[in-house]
């Protein structure tokens, strides 16, 4: 069953990684139906053609985006004010904005549009309903349809200011990436010891698999490491060793500052 968003029509503009993994998880759920979308991307996409062969409109005349009531903007954040500027005209004036760029404030975009703006920060996992998606609006309606939008594909995390938007980009938007990039790392930490690559990738990614099983179960955090660092043991020697040096805490800190800060330079 559709929401009653999807009933009055979606516009999606721009179909990247971020724009595809929505609309995958979209049409996966029926969060949104593909006949009620329309999807403006300014090159070939293998999701986009999908959603196109299921009943979705690809870049038809603008006059069609006047049909929708919620538009979600999904470009990159150096080139929103053009392609927002293109289509403000063609809009319905009673449609909401939901944007999923990091940087770009509520109100910058309400300035160019003149219509209520919700943003939003999901992870890519969206795609397969597993991700999760920080979200703020100071508008009813448009916080409405962002939440309409991302229920059935993340968790939802409301946050109660906007600035803190760029924090919940580097926790959630960007972590995917920092917590792969430390699998990387145990990779070759194993490879180290003596691992062939092979084993010490497949052991890496599947301990990755994992941690990922342990926080279905909804236990805290404190509670997922006790659960594996039993006193004494071969994991409680290794967490001890990185908080004793501190690696850990300030690899966190580093990449999320950097990232937050880098949020902000938009």
């Amino acid at each position: 069953m559709t929401s009653d968003v999807s009933r009055d029509g979606v516009v999606l503009v721009g179909c990247g990684r971020l724009g595809s993994a929505m609309l995958e998880g979209w049409l996966a759920t029926g969060a949104v139906a593909a006949r009620d979308l329309i999807i403006l991307t300014p090159s070939d996409k293998p999701v986009a053609n999908k959603a196109g062969s299921k009943g979705a409109r690809i870049n038809p005349p603008l006059k069609a985006l006047g049909e929708a009531k919620t538009v979600v903007l999904a470009v990159k954040p150096a080139m929103w004010r053009g392609a927002l500027g293109a289509l403000v005209s063609h809009l319905n004036p009673e449609a909401v904005l939901v944007s999923v760029m990091a940087g770009v404030r509520a109100a910058d975009i309400a300035a160019v549009a003149g219509l209520p703006v919700a943003r939003v920060m999901p992870t890519t996992a969206v795609a397969q309903a597993r991700g999760v998606a920080a979200i703020w609006s100071q508008d009813a309606r448009a916080l409405t349809a962002a939440q309409a939008l991302f229920t059935s594909v993340a968790d939802v995390a409301p946050l109660e200011d906007e600035g803190l938007m760029d924090a919940a980009t580097a926790v959630a938007g960007s972590a995917p990436a920092f917590i792969y990039a430390f699998v990387q790392a145990l990779a070759a930490a194993g490879e180290a010891q003596g691992l062939s690559p092979d084993a010490a990738a497949r052991l890496a990614r599947g301990a990755l698999r994992s941690a990922g099983a342990g926080l279905e179960t909804g236990e805290g955090l404190d509670a997922l490491v006790a659960r594996i660092a039993s006193p004494g043991g071969t994991t409680r020697a290794g967490l001890d060793a990185m908080a004793e040096g501190g690696d850990l805490a300030r690899a966190a800190e580093t990449a999320v500052r950097a990232a937050v800060e880098r949020a902000k330079s938009f």
